[in-house]
């Protein structure tokens, strides 16, 4: 089963919270390369998500659709929240990219809390691949 088709048959929710956060982590932060000030920050967040999507995919084919997919956004995500935060407190930042930046890193946040989450649970021994997906 590829990993595509394990999330099809997660609840309709999950489908739809992956497409909001793909709007968020890759094409919101493309509009960032408009304004100067935010060319680096549009850089550097789809980089991070690139790496933590391939990661995650690599994850999936060695795991299966277990909890501790949420690693490689916990390892690529976190240190991006850190720099997000960062970037917004820079005064010279326009107000429509300030807007998207806070746009992606609220995505991000709910993300990696979910992330958080499902990978201390994998910690702490819940280790069954998702309902549906064995």
């Amino acid at each position: 089963m590829t990993m595509q088709e394990a999330i099809a048959l997660q609840p309709a929710w999950v489908e739809h919270w992956l497409r909001v956060l793909f709007l968020c982590a890759f094409i919101l932060p493309a509009a960032l390369l408009i304004w100067k000030q935010t060319r680096l920050t549009a850089i550097i967040v789809v980089i991070a998500s690139v790496a933590g999507g391939f990661s995650t995919a690599r994850l999936y084919d060695a795991v299966g659709y277990v909890k501790l997919l949420g690693l490689p956004h916990i390892i690529f995500w976190t240190p991006l929240v850190i720099y997000l935060v960062v970037q917004l407190r820079k005064p010279d930042i326009p107000k429509i990219p300030r807007m998207i930046m806070a746009v992606v890193l609220g995505a991000i946040t709910i993300s990696l809390t979910f992330d958080y989450v499902d990978v201390f649970r994998y910690l702490l021994g819940e280790r069954t691949p998702l309902e549906g997906t064995v």
